[in-house]
């Protein structure tokens, strides 16, 4: 049939077209899949407040990645508050900063309980493609201390213990006013002690301090512990956004929260204090812990 031959080269033709057309479209789609997961992975910004704390451990972090391979920046602005840099990772302006755990939670809108497991109220808090990775045992938050003359002559060790004082010792201090200090009647209601206000800081036999102030390492004061828990957790973790945390940052990362305390960081910031760089300070302490050459 006369007609029937060019009509099937016709439609042979079609087809091997059709056949380049799919697998250029493959081959294309491949290639630009890869340079995409490639070019997605860019360098972590880290951004601070304008604390000492803060600068030193994002000395830290930055540190230990850079050793990981990772490209590095810093923010060029310090933020005015921890909660300030928390809210600049969600909300994507950075890639990475030292965070405190309450402090995160009330920068958060769904972070206003505390129930009793941290990573999951932080985890269910945080939006998706952020990630609270595992804190550190150092906190920057609020403790109630006592000089070791006061400690020796009540035999305190809690907060539970100053009930045996009678109502005889005052309450005040530094950070008296931060929203994690807890107050005399909180303090009555958890533990049963009575605690007069102090007229001044000087005057108070139980002082309410943040853990990295210098008075607590320059008067060895006793820090009195929180059974009861009256006092919220302020452990310090990285908060860092998905991109940022693939697992060789993660594994980097996770050397500092292994290691540092809260007297170390105290340490540590006193350091930064007395004038000396964060990054100084930060590659001193890491090589002396062995994470970093």
């Amino acid at each position: 049939m006369p007609g029937v031959r060019p009509a099937l080269r016709l439609l042979a033709l079609a087809a091997c077209s059709l056949v380049l057309l799919l697998s250029g479209c493959a081959g294309a789609s491949t290639s630009k899949t890869t340079v995409s997961a490639a070019d997605r992975r860019g360098p972590t910004v880290i951004g601070t407040d304008r604390s000492a704390e803060s600068r030193v451990v994002a000395a830290l972090y930055g540190e230990l990645l850079t050793a990981a391979g990772r490209e590095v920046r810093t923010a060029p602005t310090a933020y005015a508050s921890a909660a300030d840099a928390a809210r600049a990772v969600v909300a994507g302006e950075i890639g990475l900063a030292p965070a405190y755990e309450t402090a995160t939670l009330r920068a958060l809108p769904k972070g206003d309980t505390l129930p009793g497991n941290m990573a999951a109220t932080l985890s269910m808090a945080l939006p998706p493609g952020i990630v609270a990775l595992k804190p550190a045992a150092a906190e920057r938050g609020v403790v109630l201390a006592v000089t070791r003359s006061t400690a020796r002559r009540h035999s305190l060790r809690s907060l539970a213990d100053l009930g045996r004082t009678g109502g005889r010792l005052t309450l005040g201090g530094p950070a008296s006013a931060d929203p994690d200090a807890p107050s005399a009647s909180s303090l009555k209601k958890t533990y049963g002690v009575s605690l007069v206000p102090a007229g001044t800081s000087r005057t108070a036999d139980v002082l309410v301090l943040r853990s990295t102030a210098p008075s607590m390492r320059e008067n060895s004061l006793v820090v009195l512990t929180d059974p009861e828990g009256v006092i919220p957790p302020e452990h310090v973790f990285p908060l860092i956004s998905a991109p940022s945390a693939d697992p060789a940052a993660r594994k980097a990362l996770a050397g500092v929260n292994a290691l540092l305390t809260s007297e170390q960081l105290a340490a540590l910031v006193a350091s930064v204090d007395a004038g000396r760089a964060p990054g100084e300070v930060a590659r001193t302490w890491l090589r002396a812990e062995g994470l970093l050459s």
